[in-house]
């Protein structure tokens, strides 16, 4: 046997029975043996496999192993012994308390599961009724989880576009801003050519105003003369 297919049973909160060889052929090998096995089995038996089927695994040197879940009753000390064992299993995996976690998943639902047998030898019906919730919490779980996983895919996927994008945007903006700079330096330039033309026009409207008075005044003194003059010729 490959060393490679050399795998230990997972410790779990489910109990079980006494690992059974069932040597080292193939799968269906395996299978076959299974199924002699099972031949003097009871209904509840049957119904107990078919919620919990055995696991199985393959030790190096050693063969192929099958473990049933028990077929025990459980008793009020069976069911304490179920929930300290949780919470302990709880603090020694450092699950977390709230949120997302994996290890506190998994801890509840193979403490469900203890709980799904200990019913089912009592009463086959109620542990039936029980696998129907246990299936629907799962599929709720799934749906919820593939839910997430869209929304994380569609959230990471807007974001690349928005990054893709953040650089034309960059440079839109950085063309903006410099095509406000010109403008403004245009308008600046605009700004002071109209200060220069109304001052150049202030100083010739004030050059012309200052010719016209001196025009009027040097008029207004002609006039005077003339004025004298013919008042001058007239009084001979």
């Amino acid at each position: 046997m490959n060393k490679d297919l050399e795998v230990s049973p997972p410790d779990s909160l489910i109990r079980y029975e006494s690992p059974v060889f069932v040597g080292e052929g193939s799968s269906a090998d395996m299978g076959a043996t299974a199924q002699s096995a099972n031949k003097g089995q009871s209904q509840i038996d049957e119904i107990l496999n078919s919620i919990l089927p055995p696991r199985e695994w393959a030790e190096y040197n050693k063969g192929t192993f099958m473990q049933y879940t028990s077929k025990d009753p459980a008793t009020r000390l069976d069911v304490i012994t179920l929930q300290e064992e949780m919470d302990a299993k709880l603090m020694d995996r450092q699950a977390r308390e709230t949120g997302i976690c994996p290890v506190r998943e998994d801890l509840y639902s193979q403490a469900f599961d203890e709980l799904v047998r200990q019913v089912t030898i009592n009463c086959p019906e109620r542990g039936l009724l029980l696998l129907r919730v246990r299936d629907e919490i799962k599929m709720t779980i799934d749906a919820y989880k593939t839910l997430y996983d869209s929304s994380v895919t569609f959230g990471v996927r807007k974001q690349l576009q928005a990054e893709s994008g953040m650089q034309q945007m960059e440079d839109q903006t950085a063309a903006l801003q410099n095509s406000k700079a010109e403008l403004e330096n245009h308008v600046l330039e605009l700004r002071n050519k109209v200060e220069v033309i109304e001052k150049r026009e202030s100083e010739r409207r004030a050059l012309e105003e200052k010719k016209r008075k001196e025009e009027v005044e040097f008029l207004k003194y002609q006039a005077q003369h003339l004025d004298t003059f013919l008042k001058s010729i007239g009084g001979k």
